[in-house]
């Protein structure tokens, strides 16, 4: 029996996907099908890698398998690989099922060696093109396959283009590159202790396990736990028959989008270079033109490609990036998959799309990335706002940010885990600059375009990028950077402009961004699709206007808490607090009842006919107090000194307050049944109330408070109300079915029911042994961003099945941290709760999230066409 294929070609069906090819192999493949112009070549698969990687070794048959493939690509193309005269040569590109830009590698012009490339200036008639192709395999091919600093090379390169008096490469001649390639061939042998490889086949091995190895490269596992890709897919290899963008004037490579990936426009969006490779463009190392020029320059060829565009658009039905090379005139295609878009993008061209009959407005729905809507919340540049433009750029990714000045990655990462905001300013990115992106509030770069990495990188995780700045120059040994006259300092602040490229002298005021009509035509469709319900997390009037502002169906938590951190209302509580007695406890909550009613008044108000869930006093009482060291009195020293707990987060709090200090519910729950009558009688429609009770471990601590509760309410008769407690602790869940028959709802607060299940302390986990947790894979994710459905997520599908069990219409929602999170807020679909409580900024996402999941159920999920 034959060993399980793991080499295919493009014009051979395979029978695993994209799964099995990758998405570059996969569009590769399907483009062959479709007729595109294509380079000839073959797929190494995922199963290949993931063998390699388990075992430590490359699979037995595979290099018998690539032989034969390559003995395929010779017949085709009528050269041979290795060969001294004319030489057949390849590129080893990497692949994933899901789309990782820039995070794994790429080799080109594999299969010349010294004698290879005089055939091929021979050949060609062309030596220029010939020792230029030379050049740069050495220098991909020492990065990539035997880590040679890729430094030592740029440096070598510009030293040589200053003694010539070159700015760009292509000024170089012939005898110049030639001198070059010995360089860079001493460079090679110095580093890596041999000769550079003149053997073809093994140049091809060694690059193929190289992008395996890629697959686990930093900047990889970095990426892949940004955006919550498994460790365990691996990568394909994709052998492709090189063609030329650097054999002169009537070549060149380019990257283009169907859509310009910023605002979503109906429009070719992308750049191209003449004389180059498709290195240059994606890595900055020349500033690229704007595709409309070529049709000035190769116009038989820039018609192809708007042909070609227009039939991949319409094939896949979602907007493509793709990758060409023309040479000598003759355009061909070196990838498609589905572009990566800001939020704004994404929402336009889902809706025309729709419009245009290419998809359904199920569909539409099902491809927003819901983690992305954030973007369209981030604050821009204040138009009334006084601000000294230092230089322009190129607009790559939208938004505004101010931070300090960093010129490196490192720095980045250490300084925006500190809490700074830091804006990343550097020559150009490379993908090993991912970790200081990732804690970046923005990225400005001298170098590259608008399909640089940078700008790639940015406008995936929503942050604004200004790229290709001309006027910025960067001295890393002073730590300085120059624009233009003007010299600034590491850690002196700057603004960025990533909507028109503007950089800005200091920091500046900035202002929340409008919000246009595809957000309300995308998210209206998604509220017709979604079960759940979606609340907001508000504690004041202006957040619950906000909340209702972004189709928040009411108040899911509303802390009671906050409202007593007021400056006029600190000193009565810290009162009521040191009272000796309960008679005059009640004396100063007599003095908060009042205002206390008030605010409940403004948020009933503001949240007129739909829900309002307030959860009495949690906190522990001595954070209302100061510290012992600060104590205004001996009383309050005493008193702060009585109140002191090893562990306050399971100390004296919640519910535990409640019963042991009745009359603190009391004075709440009467301010509650006061407001709602007021406003009931001033506006004629009564508030939707539910008193939640917190922190309920023990079916009789709800007894007894649901008692409490009404007992006071019933002094405001006619006054409706549901009576329910916040779901935080694992006994909770264990035993709700007895608490449930003292319960109207459950809420779960999964912050808190995330620190009790796992026995983790979120301040003393976060940025300590939870951070080695996630980089050392420990665990994949962090349960308190993600909810942890093995663990937190069983205990919640207990306590619903168990309080359903004796009350079937117990309402259930979710108000921790994770109702705003997509994947969470899946899993509350999947578990029959009601509804989901968020932030009232995150209040989008939520409903987008909700109706992707009950699309999922009935079958209808976002298909991506990666590479």
């Amino acid at each position: 029996m034959r060993a399980v294929r793991l080499v295919y070609a493009f014009d051979e069906e395979a029978p695993g996907g994209r799964d099995l090819l990758g998405g570059k192999g996969v569009g590769l493949a399907e483009m062959t099908a479709l007729g595109i112009p294509v380079p000839a070549g073959f797929t190494v698969t995922t199963d290949a890698c993931r063998e390699t990687m388990r075992s430590g070794e490359v699979p037995p048959s595979l290099w018998a398998e690539v032989d034969e493939h390559v003995e395929g690509l010779q017949e085709r193309a009528g050269k041979r690989f290795g060969d001294h005269d004319d030489p057949l040569l390849v590129s080893v590109r990497s692949g994933a099922a899901i789309s990782m830009p820039g995070m794994m590698d790429t080799i080109l012009n594999l299969g010349l060696n010294d004698v290879a490339v005089e055939g091929l200036a021979t050949a060609t008639g062309n030596p220029r093109f010939a020792f230029d192709s030379y050049r740069r395999l050495i220098q991909m091919y020492g990065e990539v396959v035997d880590e040679v600093d890729g430094h030592l090379f740029e440096g070598e390169l510009q030293g040589l283009k200053e003694r010539r008096g070159a700015r760009q490469d292509v000024e170089l001649t012939a005898d110049d590159l030639r001198e070059l390639i010995a360089r860079f061939q001493e460079i090679y042998e110095r580093e890596v202790g041999s000769p550079f490889p003149q053997d073809a086949p093994e140049q091809l091995r060694r690059a193929i396990r190289a992008v395996f190895d890629s697959w686990e490269a930093p900047r990889a596992r970095v990426y892949r736990r940004t955006y919550d890709i498994p460790d365990d897919l691996g990568t394909a290899v994709n052998v492709v028959q090189m063609v030329f963008g650097n054999k002169g004037d009537t070549s060149g490579t380019g990257v283009c989008f169907t859509r310009d990936p910023s605002t979503g426009e109906r429009c070719l969006f992308g750049e191209f270079l003449l004389n180059a490779q498709g290195e240059d463009v994606v890595a900055g190392i020349r500033t690229p033109q704007p595709i409309e020029q070529m049709r000035e320059i190769m116009p038989e060829a820039y018609a192809q490609l708007v042909d070609t565009l227009e039939r991949l658009e319409s094939h896949y039905r979602d907007m493509q990036d793709i990758e060409f090379t023309v040479e000598d005139g003759v355009l061909y295609l070196l990838q498609t998959r589905t572009g990566k878009r800001t939020a704004q993008a994404a929402l336009r061209i889902a809706a025309e799309m729709t419009e245009e009959g290419l998809i359904s407005r199920e569909e539409a729905v099902a491809r927003i990335d819901a983690g992305q809507l954030d973007q369209l919340l981030h604050p821009m540049i204040d138009p009334s706002a006084d601000v000294e433009v230092v230089a322009t750029g190129l607009n790559a990714s939208p938004g505004a940010a101010s931070g300090a000045i960093v010129l490196d990655a490192d720095l980045a990462e250490e300084r925006g885990r500190a809490g700074d905001d830091v804006l990343l300013v550097r020559w150009e990115t490379t993908p090993d600059d991912i970790h200081g992106l990732i804690h970046s509030v923005g990225v400005l770069t001298a170098h590259g375009g608008m399909t640089s990495h940078a700008a790639v990188v940015a406008r995936g995780m929503g942050k604004p990028c200004v790229a290709g700045c001309d006027a910025l120059a960067i001295d890393l040994d002073a730590r300085t950077i120059r624009i233009g006259e003007l010299e600034l300092r590491e850690g002196d602040p700057l603004t960025i402009d990533g909507g028109t490229g503007r950089v800005i002298v200091g920091a500046v005021p900035l202002v929340p961004p409008a919000i246009d009509e595809n957000f309300g035509t995308i998210l209206g469709w998604a509220d017709d699709f979604r079960r759940l319900r979606v609340r907001a997390n508000a504690d004041t009037p202006t957040d619950a206007a906000k909340a209702r502002e972004f189709g928040a169906e009411g108040i899911g938590l509303c802390r009671t808490e906050h409202m007593f951190m007021a400056p006029d209302r600190l000193p009565v509580v810290q009162e009521m607090i040191l009272a000796s007695d309960e008679k005059a406890r009640r004396a100063a909550l007599d003095r908060l009842l009042p205002v206390q009613q008030k605010d409940f008044e403004e948020i009933f108000e503001a949240m007129a006919g739909f829900p309002v869930t307030i959860r009495l006093l949690d906190p522990p009482l001595h954070e209302f107090l100061p510290s012992a060291e600060e104590a205004t009195s001996d009383a309050m020293r005493r008193r702060i000194e009585q109140l002191r707990e090893a562990n306050p987060m399971l100390g004296t709090r919640g519910c535990r307050l409640g019963l042991q200090w009745p009359e603190i519910y009391e004075m709440q729950v009467r301010a509650i049944v006061r407001a709602a009558r007021a406003v009931a009688e001033r506006t004629g429609e009564p508030p939707l109330v539910e008193i939640m009770h917190p922190l309920v471990g023990f079916a009789e601590e709800l007894r007894r408070l649901r008692e409490l509760t009404e007992r006071v309410a019933s002094e405001e008769p006619g006054v409706e109300y549901l009576c329910g407690t916040m779901i935080e602790l694992p006994r909770a869940c264990m035993r709700a079915d007895e608490i449930a028959e003292s319960a109207d709802f459950y809420s779960f607060g999964t912050n808190d029911l995330t620190q009790t299940a796992l026995g983790f302390s979120r301040d003393d986990a976060e940025g300590k042994f939870l951070t080695y947790y996630l980089e050392h894979g420990i665990l994949g994710r962090n349960p308190f961003e993600v909810l942890d459905r093995e663990g937190v997520g069983d205990l919640m599908r207990i306590a619903v099945e168990r309080g359903r069990g004796v009350k079937p219409e117990l309402k259930l929602g979710i108000c921790g941290e994770h109702g705003g999170e997509p994947r969470s807020v899946a899993f509350c679909h999947e578990i029959g709760l009601d509804y989901v409580s968020c932030s009232p900024y995150r209040v989008p996402l939520a409903r987008l999230a909700a109706a992707q999941a009950a699309l999922a159920e009935a079958g209808v999920t976002a298909v991506a066409i990666g590479g």
